[in-house]
């Protein structure tokens, strides 16, 4: 069967995973870090084999060279064109992308023309495009985006209110982020509760370093925490969430500033967890440290508290709710912040199975048969969910349209 490659793309690093389809297994996995910085990492996993490298990598095309190159030399593939679709994870493509296409030049210039919503973001996927499909012109090349799933929120969710011109000429909306993980999660809990998607309630709450709840009302999209951008919504590892905005004016004179992307960066990459703890962006630090580091314990009570306060809001949202699924890092790995969380949530009806609470690796329900609102632990898979778009597209030859 084709092999599919799945790719993530940073802005210095390149995260792979290469299926075998449509077996759905994966043959290999692995991550390219500090792509043109000093000391480059490279990480490559393959059966029951590993290999790790410290060398300089300086750009993109070099890093798909060389995991090319590693592939071959470890029998990965033996032909290049074993790999007949390669899939990129696109953080933004605004209302023009509704859903996952196979790239062309229109498509590459449209991705270009979205960067302004994604700077760091969008301009780094494309070179992942564009070096693959110098290097394997044959695989269909096709393009996944974070935003996509949420285009079927309606207006009244998507909408900021500010003037309407503003969306009218430079379309500020709520865009959404992660849509490719809530997609994938929601159709993993419909398969756990053995219900068809489209007459299930379901909050999804993908929370890691990166953190959004969705509102996914009979299989689509209602509603998201993620907002113009990833800065908003919950309490993140270094990002903020809600905040004021009259409050960058302010800071920026306190602060003595002399431009607003300096604020931003520090609402960015200097807020949330780390910003409120002082000591780490990672749950698993101010976990450890909560008992007798007040401002850890207090990192962690406002990161529950708006993962409660969103997942009410949506509940009413959608006049109910089904079920709730945590995923990624802190959803999949924390029982304590699943537990709390839960806690929270006994008006809803929640009783939470404090044994199976402890299980992670799997697809897993953690409430009680009693519970009303059925809670579950769903491993994200990102990567599989772009290969099976690949594969999709392919037997379609879908041409992009939008």
């Amino acid at each position: 069967m084709a092999k599919i490659l799945a790719i993530n793309a940073g802005s210095s690093s390149l995260k792979f995973k290469l299926f075998e389809m449509d077996s759905e297994i994966v043959i290999a996995k692995g991550n390219f870090e500090r792509i043109s910085l000093p000391e480059g990492k490279i990480s490559l996993s393959f059966g029951d084999q590993k290999f790790e490298s410290s060398e300089e990598i300086k750009t993109h095309a070099v890093a798909v060279e060389r995991l090319l190159q590693l592939m071959k030399k470890f029998k990965i593939v033996k032909d290049f064109n074993e790999i007949a679709g390669v899939g990129h994870r696109v953080v933004a493509g605004g209302e023009y992308f509704q859903h996952s296409v196979i790239v062309n030049q229109r498509v590459i210039r449209q991705i270009n023309r979205l960067a302004e919503y994604a700077p760091i973001h969008n301009p780094a996927n494309l070179m992942g495009i564009k070096a693959f499909k110098k290097l394997l012109p044959h695989a269909v090349s096709v393009a996944v985006f974070d935003t996509s799933f949420h285009q079927t929120i309606p207006k009244t969710n998507y909408l900021f209110s500010v003037p309407y011109e503003w969306y009218q000429k430079y379309r500020v909306r709520r865009y959404g982020a992660h849509g490719t993980s809530h997609r994938y999660v929601a159709n993993e809990a419909a398969k756990l509760l053995k219900q068809q998607l489209r007459k299930l309630k379901l909050i999804s709450c993908h929370l890691g370093a990166g953190a959004s709840i969705c509102a996914i009302k009979n299989g689509k999209s209602f509603d998201t925490s993620m907002g113009f951008t990833p800065l908003t919504g919950l309490t993140m590892a270094t990002r903020s969430g809600d905040t004021d905005i009259a409050m960058v004016s302010f800071m920026m004179q306190k602060l003595k500033m002399h431009s607003m992307p300096e604020v931003i960066y520090d609402l960015n990459k200097k807020s949330g967890l780390l910003g409120i703890s002082g000591i780490s962006s990672d749950m698993r630090d101010i976990l450890a440290a909560a008992k007798d580091n007040e401002r850890a314990q207090l990192a962690i009570d406002i990161f529950v508290k708006d993962v409660v306060k969103y997942i009410g809001a949506y509940a009413a949202e959608m006049d109910g709710v089904d079920g709730i699924v945590f995923t990624a890092g802190i959803g999949e790995h924390s029982s304590e912040i699943r537990k709390l969380v839960c806690q929270r949530l006994k008006f809803l009806g929640i009783q939470l199975d404090e044994t199976a609470n402890q299980i992670s690796g799997k697809n897993l329900v953690i409430s009680t048969a009693a519970s009303k609102v059925k809670v579950m632990v769903i491993p994200t898979d990102e990567e599989l969910m772009i290969a099976r778009d690949v594969v999709d597209l392919m037997k379609q030859n879908k041409s992009p349209e939008f």
